[in-house]
């Protein structure tokens, strides 16, 4: 059964950028560029810690990511908003304090606490920006992403703090702007 949940895990993360990419294109939705970039460069790093410490469930819903990161943060340049404002800044400098303390520790479990703590401050220009216009994101994609967060916690054979915090994390993200984005439809 955990085997089953690990390619579920997986795969939902394959399926949800080809429907956000669809509604980019309708334009339904409108990414924004900081977050894209700080997902693009979080996951890399998040994809990496993983690979060290031979996570293998957590890295496999962590490359399927990476790759929907790179897709829509392409997708963001000319169909995204935002980048430029005092908070996203501030938000990108926290996400790069955040990433750079994650290289210096040089030790993949706190790696991933800092790689998660950049994540978050990256995040936070889409959750202003959803909160205040819910009408540009929506909520299936990040549904779906928090959806493959609860699959891939059912398929760890050893939950512990180590294995457990990525995937929680992502549930509680994409949760949060799922409901964001839900709000006023």
């Amino acid at each position: 059964m955990k085997a089953l949940f690990l390619i579920l895990s997986a795969t939902l993360p394959i399926i949800s950028p080809v429907i956000y990419i669809r509604s980019i294109l309708a334009g339904q939705s409108r990414p924004h560029r900081t977050t894209r970039f700080v997902y693009l460069a979080t996951g890399i790093l998040t994809t990496l810690a993983l690979l060290s410490q031979h996570n293998w469930p957590v890295f496999a819903i962590s490359a399927v990511s990476l790759v929907q990161s790179f897709a829509v943060f392409l997708f963001s340049f000319r169909y995204g908003m935002g980048g430029w404002a005092k908070s996203d800044i501030v938000c990108l400098l926290l996400s790069l304090i955040g990433m750079t303390f994650w290289q210096l520790t040089a030790n993949s479990y706190y790696g991933l606490f800092f790689g998660i703590a950049a994540d978050f401050a990256g995040s936070v220009p889409t959750i202003i920006k959803t909160y205040r216009y819910p009408q540009t994101e929506i909520p299936l994609y990040y549904a779906i992403d928090a959806m493959a967060g609860v699959l891939n916690i059912a398929a760890l054979p050893i939950v512990n703090s180590q294995t457990v915090v990525y995937p929680v994390y992502l549930v509680l993200i994409n949760g949060l702007i799922a409901l964001l984005a839900a709000k006023n439809r």
